[in-house]
């Protein structure tokens, strides 16, 4: 019995434990969400607003730096 604790407990290969992550389906106490359509398209237009913004400062900072390397190189 020892030794059969010593051999489980120095396997390298990890426990697999059971875990259920959607238990929050099974709980009928829980409370039932709808998905709002308006909330996801206002969050969708959020992410390309910052993804645009991201977008013209990467550009920036890309012409930027190219315009100092050419000008360090003419000097």
């Amino acid at each position: 019995m020892i030794y059969d604790l010593i051999i489980s407990s120095m396997s390298a290969q990890p426990e697999e434990k059971n875990v259920n992550h959607y238990s929050w389906l099974d709980n009928p106490n829980s409370p039932k969400k709808r998905v709002d359509v308006n909330d996801l398209v206002s969050k969708m237009n959020e992410d390309k607003k910052r993804d645009r913004k991201n977008s013209i400062i990467l550009g920036a900072a890309a012409v930027s730096a190219v315009t100092v390397f050419g000008i360090i190189l003419t000097l």
